[in-house]
C-alpha cells in the first residue's frame, strides 16, 4: 500500500476557464507552479485542479498561489480564489458524503461544493432546494448537492450565484472529485 506524504496537495482554483473568462492554460499553469518550486505537478481537466508536492504549509501555498496567478495570467482577481487540500482532507470529503451520494450518475447530477473561508453552517443557508429536484447536505468544508437529472432545469442550485457567499465556493462534480482523490493516491 502506498504511503501518503503530508506534503501532497490538491489546489482547487475557483473562477478560471469558466465561459471563456479568466483563461489559464493548464500546461502554462503547470509550468508556472514548477518554476516556483512545486514538485510532481499534475493538472486534471481545465477547471483549475492541480496536484503537487511542496514542503510549505497549506496556508503559505494558498497565499503564494493566490498572489502568483494574477501576476502570471490576465485574471479578474475578485473572482479567483484558491483552496488547498491535503489527501486526507479530500479523502474525508469523499468518505463523509451522504449515503449513496454520487452512486447513480444516470439519475442524479451530484456536486461537491468546496467552501473557501466560510463554514458549512453559513453556506447551507444560501441554498433553496426544490423538493423533489434538489437535495443539499452540509459537510466538513463542503456542501454536497444533488439534483434529479431529468428535472435539472427546475433546480434552484443556480440561485446561490446571487449570494455574496458564492465567491467563497468552488464546485466540482462528483466524478471529478473522486477522480482527483484517485490521482492523489497514485
Amino acid at each position: 500500500m502506498k504511503e501518503y506524504l503530508s506534503n501532497t496537495y490538491l489546489c482547487l482554483i475557483r473562477g478560471i476557464n469558466v465561459g471563456g473568462n479568466n483563461r489559464v492554460p493548464m500546461t502554462e499553469l503547470k509550468t508556472c507552479l514548477e518554476e516556483v518550486g512545486y514538485q510532481n505537478v499534475r493538472t486534471y481537466i481545465a477547471s483549475g485542479n492541480v496536484i503537487f508536492e511542496s514542503d510549505k504549509s497549506a496556508q503559505d501555498l494558498t497565499n503564494e498561489i493566490q498572489q502568483l496567478l494574477p501576476k502570471k495570467f490576465k485574471l479578474s482577481s475578485d473572482l479567483v480564489k484558491v483552496l488547498i487540500l491535503t489527501h486526507d482532507q479530500l479523502k474525508d470529503v469523499v468518505d463523509q458524503a451522504p449515503k449513496s451520494f454520487g452512486t447513480e450518475p444516470n439519475k442524479y447530477h451530484s456536486d461537491a461544493i468546496f467552501l473557501i473561508g466560510v463554514s458549512a453552517d453559513d453556506a447551507i443557508k444560501v441554498f433553496d432546494p426544490r423538493v423533489g429536484v434538489d437535495e443539499v447536505w452540509p459537510g466538513n468544508g463542503v456542501i454536497y448537492s444533488q439534483r434529479l437529472s431529468e428535472l435539472r432545469t427546475k433546480s434552484r442550485l443556480s440561485k446561490i450565484m446571487i449570494s455574496p457567499l458564492y465567491k467563497s465556493m468552488t464546485i466540482r462534480n462528483w466524478n471529478t472529485t473522486t477522480k482527483l482523490l484517485e490521482i492523489m493516491k497514485s
